[in-house]
């Protein structure tokens, strides 16, 4: 592997914007995968900065560590990824982002009925106790009681 397109683990935090505890974390995970330069340190492929930029984005959409990783694991170690990559990636990306901006309509849509009270047992309350599903366990704010 050329010097050149290695990065220190620095480097590559100074470029994403990331800490470095937190691509040891994204490391852990396989989100990104170092080698080792011949003093045993870690060394980064610039290619990396992409994977931990899609980490960010991926993360600011709302994916969780496991979509996250669903999806890069679709991507090619050790190379920068090409377009193909990245479309095929976006297109299973569209319809999780699809289905999130679905559930935030519907929850904006029965937000209205909801006036956040907390009671959950309110027979109007279609936002977290449609048709109410918890009054029928007894009274009071049965869905907080842990029911």
């Amino acid at each position: 592997m050329p010097q050149t397109k290695a990065l220190t683990i620095g480097a590559l935090a100074a470029r994403t914007g990331l800490s470095v505890s937190a691509i040891r974390f994204y490391e852990e995970k396989g989100l990104v995968e170092p080698f080792r330069s011949s003093g045993g340190q870690r060394r980064f492929l610039r290619s990396d900065i992409r994977r931990l930029s899609f980490v960010l984005i991926a993360q600011q959409l709302g994916l969780s560590i496991g979509e996250i990783e669903r999806q890069l694991a679709k991507l090619p170690m050790g190379r920068t990824p090409t377009q193909a990559d990245w479309t095929r990636i976006s297109k299973a990306m569209r319809k999780v982002i699809d289905a999130r901006i679905a559930e935030l309509e519907r929850t904006r849509d029965r937000l209205d009925g909801c006036i956040g009270c907390g009671c959950l047992s309110l027979k109007k309350c279609a936002l977290y106790n449609p048709e109410d599903r918890a009054g029928l366990k007894g009274p009071g704010p049965r869905l907080v009681l842990g029911d």
